[in-house]
């Protein structure tokens, strides 16, 4: 197997993982805060493990200043997590997952606002035709505006968790010279005493074997998928990475149809080519790859480039 192909189905299998996401949150029972906290727990023992195995901590790389930065992307990519699982219970897995999947245009955007990063027409044009597609997928009407109700609230809190996300990206983008695998680790650490004063361990004293769900959101969703995924990111090209990571999206939306019997309907599926379309055309514009430490998304983070 060459070293492309073996990327090719580490990254496949890392994004089918990303896809059964949902499912663990909601089987689980937990609320929001407390599933991200059991994550982010049991997270950083799988990825710790792995690290220390590995002997990575030893001259491990970051500087007051790059720490800082993965702290400060943590905070953003904990909430993240936490908004986007709010979204799955007012909407629903399918829709919040293609919401969230504008993460792309957010770091572009922000890159533009905050960074003074070039923003061209065209990129602009892909941005505004995602977001059309944007609102197709959403199936948003007058009505929910006057109305009110979840469903409004689950898609703006796909939409902030996808902005947190590109903040999360745009921070962690300029950690360099150290491991992918220790920033995430990081970021996953930082969450445990970020969580803790929200948790609220009385609920969970039934759980019974739902623990299964959350001991593998951290072991499965951010031990194993991370590892396979960084692994990947060394061995593709951008475009590659681009259109394989589309593979979670898929994946979510076939488990929300298989064990919930959820799908979205004929205009909301019009939305998805415009955003995965749109999608591609901007990730692959940006500039030639360089393998970074991402910032761990809810699944997948965001294609890395030079940053």
């Amino acid at each position: 197997m060459t070293s492309q192909n073996k990327g090719a189905a580490q990254l496949t299998a890392a994004m089918v993982l990303s896809g059964t996401l949902g499912v663990f949150v909601v089987e689980s029972g937990a609320s929001p805060f407390d599933v991200v906290f059991f994550r982010v727990l049991f997270g950083a023992l799988a990825l710790g493990g792995y690290v220390v195995a590995r002997g990575w901590l030893r001259g491990h790389g970051f500087t007051p200043r790059t720490l800082g930065l993965a702290v400060l992307g943590g905070v953003f990519i904990v909430f993240n997590w936490v908004l986007l699982f709010q979204s799955y219970e007012n909407t629903s897995i399918s829709v919040a997952t293609v919401v969230y999947h504008t993460q792309p245009f957010y770091v572009v955007l922000l890159g533009a606002l905050l960074f003074r990063e070039r923003l061209t027409a065209a990129k602009a044009g892909w941005i505004a035709v995602a977001f059309a597609g944007l609102v197709l997928v959403s199936g948003v009407t007058p009505a929910d505006f006057t109305a009110g109700g979840s469903y409004l609230v689950g898609i703006g809190q796909a939409l902030l968790a996808a902005l947190l996300y590109g903040l999360s990206t745009i921070v962690t983008k300029r950690v360099t010279g150290v491991r992918p695998h220790l920033v995430a680790l990081v970021q996953v650490v930082v969450g445990i005493p970020l969580l803790l004063p929200f948790a609220d361990f009385g609920a969970m004293r039934g759980t019974g074997a739902d623990w299964g769900w959350l001991i593998g959101l951290g072991v499965i969703h951010t031990g194993l998928m991370y590892v396979l995924m960084y692994a990947a990111y060394a061995q593709l090209p951008t475009a590659k990475i681009a259109v394989l990571a589309f593979t979670y999206p898929a994946v979510a939306m076939v488990m929300d149809w298989l064990v919930y019997g959820h799908h979205i309907g004929l205009v909301q599926a019009l939305g998805v080519p415009l955003i995965v379309t749109a999608s591609l055309r901007v990730t692959l514009a940006r500039t030639p790859r360089v393998v970074t430490a991402a910032a761990p998304s809810a699944p997948a983070p965001a294609v890395p480039r030079s940053r």
